[in-house]
């Protein structure tokens, strides 16, 4: 019954915060904490319940089940851990806002939501709670009334990816008569080349659209944007990777790996690899041309999806378990870097990279976790992003696929330039003096954080912690045995030890600590004491953030344009003008319209065309 029980805790509790609200703000975040806390104890306790399936309804006479497996576990896991610290971070971040008893209410509806997607055992249960994500994440995006436009082009897309997956349930049932998962996988078989390929373009459609794969990734940019920072912890978090449980599941689970490389001469795979490798160069050199601090990240959303996508579609043992990793990763280290933005939006009231500087001091923690969110978005050693990265390298190489490995890597140069932009503009250079008197965050922002920042170096140096359960995902889809230790992977091709890594650079840590010991001594001088062009530059002019890289976006401005949505803006255009053209047909006078009857009579008459 845990199953049952967790999906029930999370939809009533969802309600009974909400009531809670119009009794007494700090009963609803007592209940709003413990409600999280409880969701974050039931999935723990899951881990021992692996492999259970259980019938907990009948809709139509169609069996509904919920089922608990390691790859359920592992994103359900870190569904409520970023539940958890997202609301205890909004308990500053949100204070004194409006209608907080309603955002508290759908904030759990969407987390419901998923923890329901990823524990369905029945493609009707899957659909039913995929919908209830879908529209929950709808209003919230639509939450601030600057975020409607953005929440409309979310549903409609979502709108688009939902009937796309509900045609390929209703192709999968008209042929193996079953929406169970479970019998679904053993009956695949049964299924042509042609109604296995149709069934992965259709689902591909609604997991590519969730998942933010180009060209379905208008939505994100504005959706992350315009949400409250707690909401775009958990929608850049865990939300958008829906899209990777459902390709993983589709690809892995239900289709088989042996299948799905196989499929249509590999076709879809090659396709879905270049979609990755194009995901991956175009959203990282987008988000170099943002100066608002969530937009730029919001656009490495959809470049490190990128990294996913490549890695599960690619297909072979390393770059699968590197594209599952980097899904954990990539959650951990975006959610610390929204968190950080979120506490200096909180305290300086913009997140505009031309107007902010010099933080470092003002704020050390949210400077902290900028610091190992970037080391962990480009892939440093040490820091979690690295591992997955290097799985995904590894197997490009090992398998010769150059190109690939190319735009993976162009990626990472693009990440280190944008990342750069993001922390200097932030937390380096000169200190506005309208920022002088700023305080650090309240400590409900400090903490999750803190957390998160020990998360990257933990999974960092430990990669076996997360790299069992990804062995054990693995395992359980038919590919072989990684060679997962504590510290990594030792395999017949090459292994990582971070061990050694560490050794490494403790090393030359030390080695350039004695060097600066022996060597002259510093002098500190004022940051003013300088000159431009002979001339000295007075207090608080010295600041190089504004139009950071401005030679560059010159080069790759007409490049790294955002295609698709300019297409899709001239496209309404079009369909504005002519909407409005055909609209001055209808005048509202009933004389016009009987003219409009005899010209047409008249044009039959002339053209001879008989309607009797």
């Amino acid at each position: 019954m845990l199953l049952e029980y967790t999906l029930i805790t999370a939809f009533t509790g969802a309600f009974f915060v909400y009531l809670s609200g119009k009794v007494s703000e700090k009963l609803r975040n007592f209940l709003a904490f413990t409600l999280s806390l409880a969701l974050l104890v039931l999935v723990s306790l899951m881990y021992t319940k692996i492999g259970i399936s259980r019938t907990y309804f009948s809709f139509l006479n169609y069996p509904l089940v919920l089922r608990v497996d390691w790859l359920s576990w592992f994103f359900g896991i870190a569904i409520v851990s970023i539940n958890i610290f997202a609301i205890i971070f909004s308990f500053s971040d949100m204070k004194d806002k409006k209608r907080l008893d309603l955002f508290y209410l759908l904030m759990f509806l969407v987390n419901a939501g998923m923890l329901g997607v990823v524990l369905s055992g029945d493609l009707i249960s899957f659909y039913i709670y995929w919908e209830i994500m879908s529209w929950s994440t709808f209003l919230l995006i639509s939450f601030k009334e600057e975020g409607f436009s953005a929440g409309l082009k979310y549903i409609i897309l979502s709108i688009i990816g939902s009937f796309s997956m509900l045609v390929g349930m209703i192709i999968l049932y008209s042929q193996l008569g079953t929406f169970n998962i479970a019998i679904i996988v053993e009956q695949m078989d049964m299924l042509s080349n042609g109604f296995a390929f149709s069934i992965l373009i259709l689902f591909g459609i609604a997991f590519g659209i969730k998942n933010a794969l180009m060209p379905l990734h208008t939505w994100l940019p504005d959706s992350y944007t315009e949400t409250e920072s707690p909401f775009t912890a958990v929608i850049s978090g865990m939300l958008t990777r829906m899209g990777m449980y459902g390709f993983l599941l589709i690809l892995f689970v239900i289709m088989g790996v042996n299948r799905y490389i196989l499929l249509a001469g590999g076709k879809y795979s090659f396709a879905l690899s270049w979609l990755g490798a194009i995901t991956i160069i175009m959203g990282t050199f987008i988000a170099l041309l943002q100066n608002d601090a969530k937009k730029l990240l919001a656009w490495h959303g959809i470049g490190q999806g990128g990294y996913m996508i490549l890695g599960i579609a690619y297909g072979s043992a390393f770059s699968v378990a590197g594209g599952i990793f980097h899904t954990l990763n990539h959650a951990i280290y975006i959610v610390l870097l929204y968190f950080s933005v979120g506490a200096v939006e909180y305290r300086t009231g913009t997140r505009d990279l031309n107007n902010l500087g010099g933080l470092i001091k003002k704020m050390p923690v949210a400077f902290l976790g900028g610091l190992l969110g970037i080391s962990g978005l480009i892939g440093i050693p040490l820091t979690n992003g690295f591992v997955s990265k290097w799985l995904i390298y590894k197997s490009l190489i090992l398998n010769r696929s150059p190109f690939l490995a190319f735009a993976a890597l162009i990626g990472t140069w693009g990440t280190v330039l944008s990342v750069y932009k993001f922390f200097h503009n932030i937390f380096l250079g000169q200190l506005p003096e309208k920022y002088s008197n700023v305080k650090k965050a309240p400590f409900s922002m400090q903490f999750p954080i803190i957390v998160f920042s020990t998360a990257i170096i933990l999974f960092g140096v430990f990669p076996g912690i997360p790299l069992g359960i990804v062995e054990k995902i693995m395992g359980k889809m038919g590919f072989e045995s990684l060679g997962v230790n504590i510290w990594g992977i030792a395999s017949g091709t090459g292994s990582l030890n971070t061990l050694n890594i560490f050794f490494a650079i403790l090393l030359v840590i030390l080695g350039v600590y004695i060097l600066y010991r022996i060597g002259f001594k510093s002098k500190r001088v004022l940051q003013e004491d300088t000159y431009a062009a002979g001339h000295f530059i007075p207090r608080g002019k010295y600041a190089y953030t504004t139009e950071f890289y401005a030679p560059l976006f010159d080069i790759i401005k007409p490049i790294f344009r955002e295609w698709v949505s300019i297409f899709i803006e001239k496209l309404t255009g079009f369909g504005n003008n002519l909407s409005d053209r055909i609209r001055r047909i209808y005048v509202g006078d009933i004389g016009t319209y009987v003219l409009y009857i005899v010209l047409f009579l008249a044009f039959l008459i002339v053209s001879r065309w008989s309607i009797w």
